[in-house]
Formats: C-alpha cells, structure tokens, sequence
C-alpha cells in the first residue's frame, strides 16, 4: 500500500502538467511524436537549427524560461526521461497507449516554446523533483516568492554549469542607465562560461545513452568586440553632446587652481563667514578688507596659505578653509575614430578616458588599444584601454584646455570562442602569444581541454589553414597570433566515461562513480535503497564494446540484497529496478456494502478479510453470512475462464487467519451484499385530505392501497374517492422526462417539417407566423406545468368492494395518497368563449356542459375534443361508436372538457406534435386543479 501511495502523490503533484500535456500531444501526428528518423544529416540539420530557434525566442515574453527549462532537460537526461515517462503513462491510462520514445525531444522543444501554460507546469515539475530551486525560475513566478526569478540546475549534471551573468559581466560595474532590458536579458541567456551541447534523439530509454548521444557543437553565435559594452550610451539620443561628467579622483591640494575655478573661503574665529569667489581673467580673487589677491597657477594648498596670511593682516584670531566649490571648464578635442568628434567643454579634473566616454566611444574600427593624448603638437601619453578594463590602471595625466585626444583605428583583431570565460573580439597590441589572448580572456573555462586549441587563419599566400595548440606546452613553444586568426577552444567531454547509473523503484536514483571490480552489491546495499514494495525482477542493461549497442541482463533483486547474485559491473551499466505495480498490476475489486468500494492493489498474500479491512470496513446493511467472490483464470493460454465462490466474510474479518478466509489473485471481484429489506427501513407513505387520520404511515413490503387506507380511519363523508390522486417519484421521473423531450422537439423543429405541403408558396409567410405563434402559446404551458407524477387509480368509497382487485395497487416508500373533496363543478377547458367551471348537473353530456360555457371558437378543433376524468383517466374521440360519441359523455364532478386549438396549415408531424403538447399540458393542469380540491 506504501508504494501505491507513493505512486498516487508524484501522480497528483504531476496532474497538471500531465492534464496539459494530454491535449497537446494527442493531436500531434505520429511523426511528429515520434523521432524523425535515422538519417544523420536530417538530424543534425534539426540540431543545428535548435540554436537559431532559441535564439529567436530571446525577442519573446517568457523566452527566458524557455531556454533555462531547456537547457536543464538536456543537461539532466534523468529529468528528460522522467517527464517523458509521466506523459507516456498519463496517455495510456486515458486509453491513448503511448511509449517515452515515442515521444521526441524535438516534439517536448516544440510545445515549451509555444505554450506558456505547458511551460508552466514543466517548470513546476522541475522544482518538484529537485532540478530546480523553489526561489529561482527565469520568466515564472515562483510560489513561495514572487519577486524572486532564477533557475539553477541540478548538480548532478555531467556538464559544466555557472551562474547566469558570467564573470565578464559581472566584474564590471555598469551605470544602470547604460544597459537596457534587452541586453541585460542577453547576458543571462547566453552566459560565456556555460558549456553548450546538443543531445540528439536516442532509441532507447536510457539515461546512459543518452549522455552518449552528446555532442559539443561548432560555435555558431556572433561574438562582441570586448571592450564594446563599456560605451554602451554612445548611440543614445539623449546622451548630450557635452555631459556634466564628474572628477575621476577627488581634488586633492595639489591640484593647480587656474581662471574659472569657483572657491568656498570659509572663516571661522573672530569672524564667521562662507564666501563664493570665482578666479577671474586676471587670475585674482577679492578678499573682504585684504583685497585682490592672485591664486591662479598655484596649488589649492599654497593658494589656501597665502588666503590665510592675507586675512589675518585684518582680523585676528582667524582660522581659514580654502575648497574647490566646482572646478573650471576646459575646451578638449576628441578626434578620430569616435563615435561624436569635435569639441567638449568638460571640467580640469577631467581625465582621457572622460573624454572618450563624452565623445561616445570608439567607433567599430576605432582602437581600443591606442589612444593618443596630445598637448598642442608633443604626445604626452598613449593609453590602453584593455590597462583599464582587464587591470583597472588608468591614466594619471588630467586634461587640460586645448589638449586633444586622437583614436586611430583598431590594430589586428582575433576571434577566441569555445570553452572560455570571456568570449569575444579581441585586439592584439605588438606580438601577442595564445597563452597571453587566453589569460586577457578571463583563462579556460573549467570545462576546457587545454590540450585541443584550434586556431583558424589566412597564410600570406592567402590559403586558409588550421594549427592545433596546446595551451599546456606554451611556455616551451610560444605561438603568436596574426591579425584574423580565429581560437576556438575545445571542451572536455560532456559525460563521465566511469558512472554507473541507477534508476526505476530507488531512493537515490542517479549516477554512481565507477571503479573496478565494481559489483551489483555495491549499487544495492539493502531494501532501505528501495522504495516500498519493489518487484522481484530487476535488469541490467549494459552497452556492448565495440558499438555500445544495448543488451538487458535479467537479475532477482531479492537474491540480489542477499547476496546470492553477484553481478560484476561495467561503465555505463544501467540498473534498473521496478515498483510491484508498475507493469501489470495486480489488482482486486470490491463492490457493494463496504465504506469506500474500488479498486485496490493486490499485495502479497491479500486475503478477502483484508480487502474489506482496506476498503473501510463492513456497512450497518452489509451481509456477513455470505460473499461472492469472482475470480479468472486463463485456461489453455488461449482463453479465460471465471470461478464462483461463496465466503462467509463475517466470520473471516472478525477472526485473523480464519479458516473461512481465502487468499485473492489478481483481478478478483468480491462483492458484499446488503441484507435482504434493508431499503424498506424507515419507508413510509403520506396520507393526505378527506380521511379520518391524515399523516405518515410506515408501509410493509407488499403492503397496498386499501390497507392503507384502513390504517387512515377510511374516507369521511365529503371525500371524493373517484378523484384521489396517487403521485409517485418514478411516475413524476418519467413524466418529466417525456415534457423536456417534448420542449426540445417542438423547440427544434425545422420550418419546412411544420408547413403543409399544401400551403402555396404566397401563404407560407403568413402560415408560418401563426404556427410560429401556437408554438410559443404551447411551450409556455408546457414550461409552466412541471411534471407531477399521478399515478391514475379507480377506487369508490366503498374500500370492500375493490380490496384485493387489480385497482387495489401495491404502495411503495415515498407514496403520496391525496383524497380531495366532491367537487360540485365540472370545468371548460381550451377553445372556448367562456373557459370556466360550471355546477354539476346529474345525468349531462359534455357537449350539454359545453354549450354552458358559450360554445367553442373559430379556432377550436372540435374533433379532437377530450374529456379528463376526475381519477385522470382521458376520454378522446375514439372512445365511443360515433364520431362525436365524446360530447354524449356522461360526465362527473371534477371532471374537465377540454377543446384544444386548431392547428392550422401544418404539417401532420407538426400537428400530432402541438396536440400531444396541448394534452400534457391540459393533464398537468388538471392534476394542479384537482390537488387543491
């Protein structure tokens, strides 16, 4: 029972996705399910578009989920093959028999991508089983955070996996206003340091082939130009043409004050005062009471001593503060290859990377390695960006007005790809080594194979030609790089070639380090490596050298765990072990007086006491003297065959390992059943009107009318007996059924089946308005009368005198008995001029009631003219001998005439349709009169 319950939760927590993915992947086609075949090149063009597809996606709302929930199925197989097994297992209980394989990787892609609510579900599978951390999911809301977004594999993966920002991106500390969504969104999805691999269809469902079935493909995405990023306002329309940048470094008191430098003087002492001076033209600041004094060309410390010395010949016991409120502006010159050349007024602290940046930057050909600062015609410095970026060396030498700054274009360029930290455009400076562009490029990534450097480039004779380098051998033979060359470094490979893997019915199933003379038992320790209830039949399925093909190795997991099979293990074996109810499962069915009656799994050695026990137990109206229990066999192997058997269940549940119980086998039937009468507990019958005790009475099994009757004091002197009214829930089931069955006919019907063949052509407008008007009339009568459920009845007052007849009819639980009162009228029902009840006269005929009533209309149909009985019994046309024998009907109190409406220009169907309407009503009608009687 323990491992059903298992079962049932991973099947309830997984409802969703299965539910979802129920009506995606039942109408796929089979090709499309399936794997679209063998052929290599077809499949590798399907994986080389994979990519381009995910990069696509990058545009889209939820396209980083996407790609994140990708990219852990196929680092983690084990997850890719356990969802792949909950929809193949969900499809065939819903009788769509389906297999994982069955099922491709493509097809899985496919609806991630176009599916939000399938991408959802996924997502929340992953963090179910472990793959994915419950704060983090990129473009899903996680349940317990909202705010939080990020996904992170599991560690169990085989391929090398960092955060989402690599180290490029997060060691450089942007302005926030310098990086828009779109690229922050980038950096996530595609981190430098992830490794990337493909993994193609595989035939088999197995996690070992699949880390097999891994390729590490060719880099195909366009690489940045380093440096790029660092100018990443340069396009911006609202970047100003000369921006209010801030000092570099804080003014310390050397710096050199010159025209234009605002000053805070602040006194304190004697005196007390702030005050703003400007350098003016001449170089000179007013001083209160000392006058003009001369500061420009001069440090902010020597200017602060002789402001000081100057103040105190005026006032005593003076302290002096001298400050650079806002430094002076110069004009500079940025020239070049650069985004906006031309003037810029920028501040004297300003330095040349200050200037570039206002400038916009380098333009694509504009060098990052070579920037020229000139003071009129002398090259004070050459600065190198890569200094700033890679080491955070900047240039000491401030700007001053006049000065000019030159960016020549770029010097040769190479391209570093593959497993690398910081993949990109790099620009060469002098002879630079491979070990040196791979060190500028953050080193190897860790899954690098430092030994497989690729390196592309064009001889001087113009003909390509490709140079293998190993990174490990640099120092004793350096390689140079040329201008061009192309460095694409290798990745070890994306699986463990010493694993084993476990998986099925396991606690911790997974990968296992291999090492020789590895045994099964080393695997397999004990039961508590198992989940409850494990099946005896466990596999091995090892891939044979030299192909890897697949081959299965049967073993007992009992004789396993104690210690009689020793199995020796290889790399890339496979141990699967399955739960008891995971093929065909053994199960047994109870049915009838038991608390919750099913299904249930068949466990060893179940008896039918336990099954009772399981179900909840006996019922109050449960039989315990007898059982029937069904079972099946399978005769000759060709056909089955069904045993019948009787078990006194009451005594095998109440005594444990009875001799009266029985063990069950698979697809046993029990069924209990409830003692005879037991429905007829509690039944009674409602006794209402003109009887002497009106009330509840309880009813015995075969009890009938007249006993009932006798039981109520039998009818008093002004009840009607002839109009008792008998209504019963079967009766009124039926009855109800017939009106709703009748309302959707009348309601459904086709113009062309309610018109006459008759009608002309000129009259079918004017018909079909009428009968349009009659179908509206009947259908609100029908819908206003619901069903009551009379039961017609024929008895007098004289009970002697029909006890033990046919009419005296057998009561049943729920019976209603409603004896009215004589009614001293009989009503005119239907098409007449004065519908109404009128006093009853001894010994006349309907049609002597009906003239009373003023006679009939234009729109009557006479022949069709039927009487109700007070019991509701109908008396129609063909009740007597002549054609108008209804209207000779001798009639009684409580009894109704009605004359339905002509049905005029339709059709026979229509007609017999509208008059059984207008009957059913009439009959409804004069049930509700009768009842108030």
């Amino acid at each position: 029972m323990a491992a059903v319950s298992f079962r049932e939760c991973a099947m309830k927590r997984l409802v969703l996705i299965c539910c979802c993915i129920l009506g995606l992947f039942t109408r796929l086609p089979a090709q499309t399910l399936s794997s679209s075949g063998t052929d290599d090149t077809q499949t590798a063009q399907q994986e080389s578009t994979r990519p381009q597809s995910l990069t696509d996606t990058n545009t889209q709302e939820g396209s980083a989920s996407y790609l994140e929930v990708v990219r852990v199925l196929q680092d983690n197989p084990d997850a890719m093959i356990e969802v792949k097994t909950v929809i193949a297992e969900y499809l065939t209980q819903q009788g769509n028999p389906t297999q994982p394989d069955s099922i491709s990787d493509q097809a899985l892609y496919t609806r991630l991508q176009t599916n939000a609510e399938l991408r959802n579900n996924v997502i929340t599978f992953l963090r179910s089983r472990g793959y994915l951390s419950d704060a983090e999911a990129p473009g899903t809301t996680s349940p317990t955070d909202p705010g939080q977004r990020s996904l992170r594999p599991s560690t169990d993966s085989m391929t090398d996996s960092t955060d989402l920002l690599s180290s490029s991106t997060a060691s450089r500390k942007m302005p926030k206003e310098a990086v828009t969504p779109k690229e922050t969104r980038e950096r996530q999805e595609d981190p430098s340091t992830r490794e990337r691999v493909l993994h193609r269809d595989t035939p088999y469902n197995l996690a070992s082939l699949r880390d097999l079935y891994t390729q590490i493909p060719q880099p195909s995405r366009s690489l940045k130009r380093f440096g790029s990023e660092v100018f990443l306002r340069r396009n911006s329309q609202n970047a100003p043409t000369t921006p209010d940048i801030a000092a570099d470094v804080p003014l310390g008191p050397e710096y050199v004050l010159g025209v234009g430098d605002s000053l805070t003087i602040a006194l304190w002492g004697s005196v007390s005062q702030n005050l703003q001076r400007t350098i003016d033209r001449e170089g000179k600041i007013v001083l209160p009471e000392a006058g003009a004094i001369e500061v420009a060309g001069i440090s902010l410390e020597k200017a602060k001593l002789l402001v000081a010395d100057r103040l105190r010949t005026q006032f005593r016991d003076i302290q002096v503060e001298l400050s650079v409120a806002r430094p002076r502006n110069i004009r500079i010159y940025v020239v070049g290859d650069v985004q906006r050349p031309g003037a810029y007024e920028l501040t004297s602290v300003s330095s040349p990377l200050s200037a570039l940046y206002a400038a916009g930057g380098p333009t694509a050909v504009g060098s990052l390695r070579i920037l020229r600062h000139y003071r009129g015609t002398r090259l004070l410095d050459e600065i190198d960006l890569y200094d700033f970026m890679l080491h955070g060396v900047r240039s000491e030498i401030r700007m001053q007005s006049g000065d000019t700054l030159l960016v020549p274009p770029s010097g040769p360029q190479v391209w570093i790809d593959g497993a690398i930290k910081r993949p990109a455009i790099y620009e060469l400076k002098g002879n630079t080594a491979v070990s040196t562009l791979v060190e500028d490029a953050g080193g190897p990534a860790p899954s690098a194979e430092t030994g497989q450097i690729r390196i592309e480039r064009i001889t001087p004779d113009h003909q390509r030609e490709t140079v293998a380098y190993d990174l490990r051998t640099s120092q004793e033979k350096p390689v140079y790089l040329r201008d061009g060359d192309h460095l694409f470094v290798g990745s070890v490979l994306p699986y463990s070639s010493k694993v084993i893997y476990a998986e099925g019915h396991l606690v911790r199933p997974g990968r296992t380090a291999y090492h020789d003379g590895m045994r099964i038992t080393d695997v397999l320790h004990s039961y508590q490596d198992l989940l409850p209830e494990p099946a005896d039949r466990g596999e091995i399925v090892r891939l044979q050298a030299p192909d890897l093909r697949p081959t299965t190795i049967e073993f007992s997991v009992s004789e396993a765990l104690a210690g009689n099979v020793d199995l020796t293990l290889q790399p890339f074996d496979t141990i699967r072990v399955f739960g008891r109810y995971e093929a065909d499962a053994p199960r047994v069915t109870i049915a009838g007086e038991v608390l919750r009656p099913g299904i249930y799994p068949l466990s060893e050695g179940m008896t039918a006491a336990d099954l009772v026990r399981t179900a909840g137990g006996f019922k109050r109206d449960a039989l315990l003297e007898a059982a029937d229990l069904t079972s099946y066999q399978i005769a000759n192997g060709n056909r089955v065959v069904s045993q019948r058997s009787s078990i006194p269940i009451g005594a095998a549940v109440a005594t444990r390992k009875s001799s009266s119980d029985v063990v069950l086998r698979p697809g046993d039937v029990l069924t209990i059943h409830q003692i005879a009468g037991w429905n007829d507990i509690a039944a009674s019958i409602t006794v209402e009107g003109e009887v002497s005790y009106p009330g509840s009475y309880g009813i015995q099994q075969g009890e009938r009318l007249s006993s009932i009757l006798k039981r109520a004091g039998g009818f008093r002197e002004t009840a009607y007996p002839a109009g008792a009214i008998l209504i019963r829930e079967e009766v009124r089931v039926l009855e109800e059924k017939t009106r709703q069955e009748l309302i959707r006919q009348i309601e459904t019907s086709s113009s062309a089946a309610r018109l006459a063949p008759a009608v002309s052509a000129n009259d079918q407008s004017s018909t079909l308005q009428i009968i349009q008007a009659q179908q509206e009339q009947v259908l609100n009568r029908l819908k206003t009368q619901p069903a009551v459920g009379r039961l017609v009845i024929h008895i007098s007052s004289d009970i002697a005198s029909w006890e033990g007849t046919p009419a005296d009819i057998e009561v049943r639980a729920g019976d209603v008995i409603r004896i009215p009162k004589r009614p001293g009228f009989v009503l005119v029902n239907g098409q007449v001029y004065n519908a109404t009840a009128i006093t009853f006269a001894e010994g006349k005929s309907a049609g002597w009631y009906l003239r009373r009533a003023g006679g009939v209309t234009e729109v009557a149909n006479e022949k069709q003219i039927f009487i109700i009985r007070a019991n509701g019994s109908v008396v129609g046309r063909d009740s007597g001998f002549l054609p108008r024998s209804v209207l000779s009907t001798k009639l009684n109190p409580g009894d109704v005439v009605v004359v339905p409406q002509k049905i005029l220009g339709a059709s026979l169907f229509w007609r017999n349709l509208l008059t059984t309407a207008q009957l059913a009503s009439s009959i409804a009608i004069t049930a509700a009169v009768a009842g108030v009687l």
